[in-house]
């Protein structure tokens, strides 16, 4: 039976990082959820290569509503985590142990919901030395599973990589 999967996106995401994951979650039967401030709203990936149309606002969801969570990476997740909203909602699924799935400058989110102690993890070059301070046990890898729960990348490279072990956690 397929998975309901929380996506946290607004403008300025990192559009592959958004597509090929959702694509091969939606090919595998899940369904992908978009949630921002503003359901209907419109946003733009930073490449201008991909406009998604939001399915729901943050305030008409309930995480406790979905099977995992993913957050797609670009300047989308550093926008996200000045909202309470949204930290308190990716909280939740770490804090549950529901499937956590955060590419390149997803970990962001997670570092702002302090989720990342004792973690093992990976994410953009440019904030790993951050999540090593948010206490999480940095490995330069294309993809890193922690505990059956958390699946994080570095980078758009990665995507196949990310792309298997969130559909294996999901299975």
């Amino acid at each position: 039976m397929g998975k309901k999967i929380a996506t946290v996106l607004t403008d300025m995401f990192e559009d592959v990082e958004y597509t090929d994951p959702a694509k091969a979650f939606k090919e595998a039967g899940h369904e992908v959820v978009t949630i921002e401030k503003e359901k209907g709203k419109e946003v733009t990936g930073k490449n201008k290569e991909a406009t998604v149309k939001i399915d729901a606002s943050i305030d008409d969801v309930k995480p406790s509503d979905f099977d995992a969570l993913f957050i797609p990476g670009g300047f989308s997740p550093d926008q996200l985590r000045a909202d309470e909203r949204f930290v308190k909602f990716a909280k939740h699924f770490m804090d549950e142990k529901k499937p956590v799935f955060a590419i390149c400058h997803g970990p962001q989110l997670l570092i702002t919901a302090k989720t990342l102690e004792g973690r093992k993890a990976t994410g953009f070059t440019s904030i790993q030395v951050d999540m090593e301070y948010a206490g999480a046990t940095v490995e330069d890898k294309e993809v890193v599973v922690c505990q059956d729960q958390l699946v994080t990348s570095r980078q758009p490279d990665d995507i196949p990589a990310f792309n298997r072990e969130a559909l294996n956690l999901l299975k």
